[in-house]
């Protein structure tokens, strides 16, 4: 120990000594140095790897030990070589030089905003189309692009090839299906005088219409025959494109019934046993009749039920708002939004109640 105490302060003595020639700029600048490498070395004192300098580091470095003379650098102790330190200054002058002589645009300019926005809806709007059937509509319109363009494009903003976009979907199949489907399905309540009552409705898939085709006590089988002939009769007065219908395996749906419907061209679609999710927009309507009306409504006998029907037939297919169909009703488009700020500021909201209020209507007044 004593021997190393000796040893350090002779050395220390002499490096004293060595100082005493050098300006005090010199000093500074060396003192400069040597901080920064104590800095740079607590920064990286949990890595045990080798010392790594950030570029930062490396140009404020070369700035400073370019200034300092050479027989000060011979003996100025740095965690790198002085070939090292020369490869900086000559990496910091080769970017300065390419940052001051870099040409003001490289390459082709950039495609113009509108057509990325027109490539997008075209892939959007045909997800079966590749960059290539892409690029040939876009040359039929006038535009000139190059195909690579196109695919460029398409993979910047995410856009699977072709094949994987063409895929269908349940949801997007069922969508294009829905013109084509029916659902019916049997309602059950319980009059006040305690008669079990049945109810037959029908709900078009792509309109969401409901049409009530009857209530009785006994669903006999000519009874629901004769209902399903009036249903075949209004679906061609109205021009219904229907071609299936869907329903569940319930016994009260005769054998004839699905005759008379394939000889109006609708085929009978059987759901699963108890797999009510296959008939869901039926199943949401028999919902939205329980909630809104049958629970809600003291029914008195069948007459009453009839007209209980009627009119919630009425509200839900005129002003009841649906989501499916943008918050419209199945026999009304959705109106147009009110723009005039004097007339929002001014509401007048009528309303119009149905069965003794249990179903609100609101309107403007006139």
């Amino acid at each position: 120990m004593f021997l190393r105490l000796a040893y350090l302060t002779v050395t220390n003595a002499f490096a004293a000594l060595r100082l005493l020639p050098m300006s005090d700029r010199d000093k500074d600048v060396e003192i400069l140095i040597l901080g920064h490498q104590i800095t740079v070395l607590e920064r990286q004192l949990d890595a045990n790897t080798r010392v790594r300098f950030a570029p930062e580091d490396r140009a404020l470095l070369a700035a400073l030990l370019t200034s300092l003379p050479r027989e000060v650098l011979r003996r100025l102790r740095l965690l790198v070589r002085p070939d090292t330190v020369l490869r900086w200054h000559r990496d910091l002058m080769k970017r300065r030089h390419a940052r001051i002589c870099r040409p003001k645009r490289r390459g082709r300019p950039a495609t113009v905003r509108s057509i990325r926005v027109l490539i997008l809806r075209l892939v959007r709007e045909n997800p079966g189309w590749g960059y290539r059937r892409v690029h040939g509509e876009l040359t039929t319109l006038g535009i000139e692009i190059a195909p690579s363009t196109v695919w460029e494009i398409l993979k910047q903003a995410g856009v699977d090839p072709a094949p994987e976009r063409a895929s269908t979907t349940w949801a997007d199949f069922l969508r294009s299906q829905a013109d084509a489907l029916l659902a019916c399905d049997f309602i059950e309540t319980v009059t006040l005088s305690g008669q079990r009552q049945y109810i037959l409705a029908v709900i078009e898939h792509a309109t969401r219409r409901v049409r009530v085709l009857g209530t009785t006590a006994h669903p006999s089988a000519n009874w629901v025959t004769q209902a399903i002939r009036n249903l075949a009769m209004d679906l061609e007065d109205a021009g219904c494109r229907a071609r299936f219908l869907l329903r569940d395996r319930d016994r009260k749906f005769p054998a004839l019934m699905d005759e008379i419907l394939a000889e109006a061209g609708i085929k009978t679609v059987l759901t699963g046993a108890r797999m009510p999710r296959m008939n869901s927009i039926m199943e949401r309507w028999v919902q939205s009749c329980r909630r809104e009306l049958l629970d809600r409504c003291l029914v008195w006998n069948e007459h009453h039920l009839r007209h209980a029907l009627r009119e919630y037939e009425h509200f839900y297919n005129r002003h009841r708002a649906h989501q499916a169909l943008d918050q419209a009703a199945p026999r009304r488009p959705a109106p147009a939004p009110i723009t005039d700020p004097g007339r929002i500021t001014d509401l007048n909201v009528r309303r119009r109640d149905r069965l003794g209020s249990v179903l609100h209507e609101y309107s403007h007044a006139a």
